[in-house]
């Protein structure tokens, strides 16, 4: 049976579902997606509630840092999608900096509900992005995500994405920094 799942950002109207999917510990270790938004020391400062108020800030600021899936009324699903601008962490890591000067937005996380793994919703959710993308006018997404060897990852490992998702969703390759982090590209068509 395939699922019909629905997407919306992430809102200060949808601020309790995305609170409700990563648990009281905020998804991973208190991340609450802030690892590439904020330099280190302050995400490692601010793990837990510190990184929780951050994105809720920047989520009652308006301008949504990504695209939250559900299942029914349920959220199931997150992709965190923003124009690279917004990731001040990202200066420090060689695998994702700029891949030229064309602006792009990046997907840096994504995060699914047990429950709801290996069923396609990654895939879906970075289709969904890639229209919430299109309709703030973007036309240029990347995403820096894993190709384990092997092929397989515990999902706890994967938060960039598999590569095979970024495949089935219309990226391709444009570089490799390192064996396993494949930097990928997907143009949206204008329209």
């Amino acid at each position: 049976m395939v699922r019909a799942y629905s997407f919306r950002p992430l809102s200060a109207d949808t601020w309790d579902d995305f609170e409700r999917l990563f648990g009281p510990r905020g998804a991973s270790g208190g991340c609450w997606c802030m690892l590439y938004r904020v330099p280190r020391a302050a995400w490692e400062a601010g793990k837990g509630d510190g990184n929780r108020a951050a994105m809720q800030a920047l989520v009652d600021s308006g301008a949504p840092p990504g695209i939250l899936a559900y299942d029914g009324e349920e959220a199931v699903g997150w992709c965190s999608i923003a124009p690279r601008a917004v990731f001040a962490g990202l200066g420090r890591t060689r695998v994702m900096k700029p891949l030229d000067d064309e602006p792009a937005w990046l997907v840096t996380c994504f995060f699914i509900r047990a429950s709801h793994r290996r069923q396609g919703l990654s895939v879906a959710l970075l289709e969904a992005a890639c229209e919430h993308v299109r309709a703030q006018g973007g036309r240029v997404i990347e995403g820096f995500p894993t190709e384990p060897k092997g092929g397989h990852m515990a999902a706890a490992f994967a938060w960039t994405g598999l590569a095979a998702t970024f495949r089935a969703a219309g990226f391709t390759e444009v570089e490799r920094r390192s064996a396993t982090r494949p930097a990928m590209r997907r143009r949206l068509d204008v329209g």
